[in-house]
């Protein structure tokens, strides 16, 4: 786990025990990295993890606060945090996170794969699909695909944390993802992997995922169950500028 990673997990672990109340003003990024003994950019990247994960907001030339509706999050939801581009393992840090590997398969990619990732076609390229579980229950579906140059992908490493290994092993960095979201009826792959009915509404997250230079190491499909998933959206409005 890196510095600004253990920091924000460390934060998270002060507002869930009460050491700030919702909607508490936080010590400046200065004060913190004394506190954490590390730098102000480290801080900086600790909190900006907790804006994602939709944990603070920053007001600008007031500070970063705790969400006034913090407290109001059930610990064992899993709903609105499907929304984080940060891995299973991250988001549900401190809870049971594992993974039952369906398939891992190489292959060379196809026109779109190439179009996304920026690969050419004799470039091959990782067909991952395992299902993800919280505490035991099921939390995902992923379909993803990777080029094999960006690291060597095992079984066992798929059922733990990818990005874990690819921060740890790889040194790539994830800087965030371009998703679509849209909501599709349970197919028979739905029923054998998540355990859901046939035509079940389920919810599905297209995505591509880019390093922190910009570049696409993922193309993916994850599939929720309806029962325990939705996506929260916050929409900040500038009061400086009115419509013409």
């Amino acid at each position: 786990m890196y510095k600004y990673q253990d920091i924000s997990q460390k934060l998270r672990q002060k507002f869930t025990g009460g050491e700030y109340q919702p909607g508490d003003l936080l010590p400046d990024q200065e004060t913190l990295a004394k506190e954490f003994n590390t730098t102000r950019m480290t801080v900086r990247k600790a909190i900006q993890l907790l804006i994602v994960e939709g944990v603070v907001y920053t007001k600008r030339g007031a500070g970063t606060f705790l969400r006034k509706d913090f407290h109001h999050k059930d610990p064992n939801d899993m709903e609105s945090s499907i929304d984080r581009p940060v891995g299973t393992t991250l988001t549900y840090a401190g809870r049971k996170v594992t993974s039952k590997v369906l398939s891992l398969d190489a292959r060379l990619p196809t026109q779109s794969e190439q179009d996304n990732l920026i690969i050419g076609p004799d470039e091959p390229v990782y067909v991952i699909r395992r299902v993800r579980y919280v505490d035991g229950a099921v939390y995902a579906y992923e379909h993803t695909i990777m080029p094999t140059k960006i690291t060597t992908i095992t079984r066992e490493i798929l059922e733990g944390s990818v990005y874990k290994h690819l921060a740890d092993e790889a040194h790539v960095h994830i800087a965030g993802s371009h998703r679509r979201i849209h909501a599709i009826k349970a197919t028979q792959d739905d029923v054998e992997a998540m355990g859901c009915q046939l035509n079940d509404p389920v919810l599905v997250i297209n995505q591509v995922s880019y390093t922190e230079e910009g570049e696409p190491f993922k193309v993916s499909e994850v599939h929720f169950p309806y029962q325990t998933s939705s996506v929260v959206a916050d929409v900040e409005l500038s009061l400086g500028k009115r419509p013409h």
